[in-house]
């Protein structure tokens, strides 16, 4: 009897052991898979030597650029405006704006969603404590800042109705494991605002790598299990394309 409870107890630990191994490979070799889709080489000056699928990933603009982002003229150059108009947001809407920065489109969100939710996420704290200040001066309850990080937005699974990325996707460092990370805090029905100046208009006075064409944008989103419902031309230097998940 003691034989085979210890003839047990040796297969039991073989095989855990087995699994261990086989799991570790497993992770080993998809990490891999996602670190093969990069390359890397000198380019742009603005950008930092990273390439994912023919485009080269552009410096993050740092927090020191916060007066760029509150700039009076924004809203004349970009029609602010139209953008929200864009966005269709109901009132019990949970929107997640990644790459938020001062919050100059959260604190318009969070008045129309004022039965819902806007998580501001950033990977920079000194911009998430600029929307901080921000909220304690006004009457929304309704805003969360979030510190991410370049591989995650730190959001719950399937939480999001809405997501809102301006100008800031061709920054991410990290674009696989990110859209991965937004993909999977969007529910089912949820819808992903692109919002990037547009890479194909030479007249848009904004730096090229700073850019992103629609067809770029689409076969970046597409590999990740997105495809795009609409892109909606109504911006003058933007594109505001909208992914949703594939059914």
């Amino acid at each position: 009897m003691i034989n085979t409870f210890d003839t047990m107890k040796k297969i039991i630990h073989f095989y855990s052991f087995l699994f261990v191994i086989l799991y570790t490979y497993d992770s080993k070799a998809q990490n891999s898979n996602i670190l093969n889709q990069y390359t890397f080489k000198k380019g742009d000056y603005n950008g930092i030597g990273k390439w994912y699928m023919g485009r080269e990933i552009a410096h993050v603009m740092g927090y020191q650029g916060i007066d760029w982002l509150q700039r009076s003229e924004r809203e004349k150059e970009e029609n602010v405006s139209k953008l929200i108009e864009n966005l269709k947001i109901n009132s019990s809407d949970i929107i997640a704006d990644i790459g938020a920065g001062s919050g100059y489109h959260v604190f318009k969100m969070a008045p129309l969603a004022k039965n819902g939710f806007v998580y501001a996420v950033d990977i920079q704290v000194e911009m998430l404590m600029v929307i901080d200040k921000m909220k304690k001066s006004t009457k929304f309850k309704n805003i969360k800042t979030v510190l991410g990080t370049e591989k995650s937005i730190e959001l719950p699974k399937n939480s999001i109705d809405k997501v809102l990325m301006v100008d800031v996707y061709h920054e991410f460092a990290f674009p696989v494991e990110m859209i991965t990370s937004i993909k999977k805090a969007m529910k089912p029905d949820g819808e992903l605002f692109l919002i990037e100046y547009r890479g194909e208009d030479s007249f848009v006075p904004i730096k090229k790598i700073h850019k992103m064409t629609q067809k770029q944008a689409v076969k970046e989103f597409e590999a990740a299990g997105l495809i795009l419902k609409e892109n909606i031309k109504n911006l003058p230097w933007q594109h505001c394309m909208i992914f949703v998940k594939k059914s």
